[in-house]
């Protein structure tokens, strides 16, 4: 089932996501809806938070970045099977220079900017099965680990932006909250007038 994707400006999208267990509620279902409705609006990763439950999981799939032939082939053969659900997870190091890349987010359309993150992570989660897996992302993996990672910390990529481009995409931001923006995926405005 396609379930709508929060807009930016939801209280959601800014709280710390609390763990879950093996008992959560119909978690495999969750997670299929959440799989249909990323698929849905072409994103490649998708966080609870995203759709107004504010639990630490989040679910990816950068297999489409497989495709970018500005990328190494190491880089490609990493990302085409890039397809995972991560429960609970912790980024235990992040290494390396930080470089810039073109980020957007399903809950932000219409909105890209170059955001900085380190290149390197070291991370522990659950999958899907509650096992724990202790691993190492770099490039384009990290980048989608961290990106969704940070939905789960109540933090999105505009809060990594500097104050001036803050400034010149404040009036967009309003924008997507009151829902005057034109979408092609369920979404759910947060200060969105109700029609009378």
């Amino acid at each position: 089932m396609i379930l709508p994707i929060v807009a930016y400006g939801d209280p959601v999208l800014k709280k710390q996501a609390k763990e879950i267990t093996k008992d959560y509620p119909n978690l495999d279902t969750l997670i299929d809806n959440m799989f249909e409705t990323m698929y849905g609006a072409y994103g490649v990763g998708l966080a609870a938070p995203q759709i107004g439950l504010s639990i630490r999981l989040f679910i990816v799939d950068a297999s489409p970045f497989a495709e970018d032939d500005d990328l190494s082939k190491e880089e490609k053969e990493q990302l085409k099977d890039f397809k995972r659900v991560f429960i609970n997870p912790i980024i235990l190091e992040e290494t390396g220079d930080e470089w810039a890349f073109n980020e957007g987010c399903l809950s932000i359309p219409d909105v890209r900017e170059d955001v900085f993150r380190q290149p390197n992570i070291k991370i522990q989660y659950q999958d899907q099965d509650f096992n724990t897996h202790t691993e190492e992302l770099s490039g384009l993996a990290a980048r989608v680990f961290q990106h969704e990672y940070d939905h789960i910390e109540g933090v999105l990529f505009t809060d990594k932006l500097s104050a001036l481009k803050k400034r010149l995409i404040k009036g967009k931001l309003a924008n997507i909250s009151k829902g005057k923006i034109n979408v092609d995926y369920r979404m759910k405005f947060p200060l969105m007038k109700k029609k009378r």
